[in-house]
C-alpha cells in the first residue's frame, strides 16, 4: 500500500489525529471542517458538534448537500455497519445547533469585553488594531459593510449569521457588524461560523 492510501486509512480512526474521512465524499480533512455523528444506545444518530461523546464517530464534511446525501443513501447506518435510526430534518438540526454554538461564543466575548458591535465602535476597534475576527450580518447593507471590511483589511470575517440573530446576542433587536478581540474565541468561532455556512446556502 502506498503511503497516500495509508494514510487515508489511518484517518478513519478516532485517535489517529486532526484529520478525518468523511464518509460521503471519501475525502481526508481537518476535522475542523467536519461534523462528527455518533449512534447512541437506542440506535439513534446524535450531532456531536463538539466531538466529544463517547463511542465510534461518523464524519461528515460540514455542508448541508452532504448532511442530506448520507441520509437518502442511508450511509450512516453502512458506515456503523449497524441499525441506525436517522432524525428527521438531520441538515436542519444540525444548523440550529451549530448557531447555538456561534451565539454561545459571540455572548461570551461580549460580557468578558472581547466583543462590541455598532458601526462606530466596530471602527473604533479597528483603527486601534485590537480585533482579531469581524462579524457581518449575512442581510446587511452593503454601504456599511464595505466600510467596515476596508478597515478590517485581511482579518478573517464571518458571514453566516443574520441581522437579527447577531442582535440578539447584544440585546438589540438587529445589528449589522461586530468585531471580537485577538485570542481564542476569536479562533474558535471563525470555524464554528465557518461550519454553520455549509448550511446555509446563501452565505455559501
Amino acid at each position: 500500500m502506498g503511503r497516500q492510501g495509508a494514510a487515508a486509512d489511518e484517518a478513519d480512526e478516532e485517535g489517529s489525529g486532526p484529520h478525518r474521512r468523511c464518509i460521503v465524499t471519501g475525502a481526508v480533512q481537518l476535522v475542523e471542517g467536519m461534523v462528527r455523528f455518533v449512534v447512541g444506545p437506542d440506535e439513534t444518530l446524535v450531532p456531536d458538534i463538539a466531538a466529544r461523546l463517547p463511542g465510534r464517530g461518523l464524519w461528515l464534511s460540514a455542508d448541508r448537500d452532504v448532511v442530506n446525501t448520507a441520509t437518502g443513501k442511508r450511509l450512516f447506518a453502512k458506515a456503523a455497519r449497524r441499525r441506525v435510526e436517522v432524525p428527521p430534518g438531520l441538515a436542519d438540526l444540525v444548523e440550529r445547533l451549530l448557531l447555538t454554538r456561534c451565539l454561545e461564543l459571540i455572548g461570551l466575548a461580549r460580557r468578558s469585553g472581547q466583543a462590541v458591535t455598532g458601526f462606530e465602535k466596530v471602527c473604533g476597534e479597528l483603527r486601534a488594531g485590537r480585533c482579531g475576527l469581524v462579524v457581518e450580518a449575512s442581510d446587511g447593507a452593503a454601504g456599511g459593510r464595505d466600510k467596515v471590511l476596508a478597515l478590517a483589511g485581511q482579518l478573517p470575517v464571518v458571514r453566516s449569521l443574520t441581522g437579527a440573530e447577531l442582535g440578539m446576542v447584544f440585546g438589540r433587536d438587529h445589528a449589522v457588524h461586530a468585531v471580537l478581540a485577538k485570542g481564542r474565541l476569536a479562533e474558535r468561532l471563525l470555524n464554528e461560523g465557518r461550519r454553520l455556512a455549509g448550511f446555509r446556502r446563501e452565505v455559501k
